[in-house]
């Protein structure tokens, strides 16, 4: 593993600590990293959710909130919940859903309590992601829907080289030119390279007890948004 990555034990402070500086330019960079793509796969997310009037969302990791409003865009009816524990990324956020501080590993929230949980390019950043997705899986309503969008360790095809080049040196220059904050944006390249391939989060999904996982794969396989329903 990469020494620019923190322990288990540190990478909640670590991440709140980094997340909370580069909040007034995340957005920004963002869209910039991906050539503006970010918006088109947040909306893929929301067009996947079957939701019936009044249900109940949550988005996990919401930071600025961007996924929350693409929910809310693509189901006007539904009620949607962001959390974060990084208050200066939700202070970034527009108020068209209700946000609220939480750890994402013990979310503030009653057994089955909502109809669809989503989140977006937030496991790689917890210190335990199977017990996130099983808190996750816990306020899922049994039938509702998990849906997890990650940035993976590359494309599985000969593209994989280019993407660790772009991400291991153009993204920190940029990180370091526009956010003004190299070691944030080497951290951000490193955890997606470190992180699970999309069939080994499958199965976590699948040994959290959710059922119908599958993986779709976006910009030539560096993005996954993989789906699950509670049984």
């Amino acid at each position: 593993m990469s020494t620019v990555l923190p322990s288990v034990t540190d990478k909640p402070r670590y991440v709140a600590a980094m997340f909370g500086r580069i909040a007034p330019r995340y957005d920004f960079m963002n869209t910039l990293m991906t050539g503006g793509q970010d918006s088109r796969w947040r909306r893929i997310v929301a067009e996947t959710l079957v939701l019936g009037d009044q249900a109940q969302v949550l988005d996990v990791g919401t930071g600025t909130g961007k996924l929350a409003e693409a929910v809310r865009r693509a189901a006007p009816h539904a009620q949607v919940t962001g959390v974060d524990f990084t208050l200066p990324m939700m202070r970034q956020a527009r108020h068209h859903v209700r946000f609220a501080g939480a750890d994402a590993l013990k979310l503030p929230f009653a057994d089955g309590q909502f109809d669809a949980v989503v989140s977006g390019f937030v496991m790689r950043n917890l210190a335990d992601v199977p017990a996130g997705l099983a808190e996750q899986a816990r306020v899922l309503r049994p039938g509702g829907q998990l849906v997890v969008m990650e940035t993976t360790p590359g494309p599985p095809n000969l593209l994989r080289p280019v993407f660790r080049l772009y991400f291991r040196r153009l993204v920190p220059l940029l990180g370091q030119l526009i956010a003004g904050d190299e070691s944030a944006y080497t951290y951000l390249p490193e955890s997606t390279l470190a992180f699970l391939e999309p069939d080994r989060l499958a199965g976590v999904l699948r040994q959290a007890g959710l059922v119908d996982v599958r993986v779709l794969r976006l910009a030539f396989g560096s993005v996954a948004v993989t789906l699950a329903r509670k049984p």
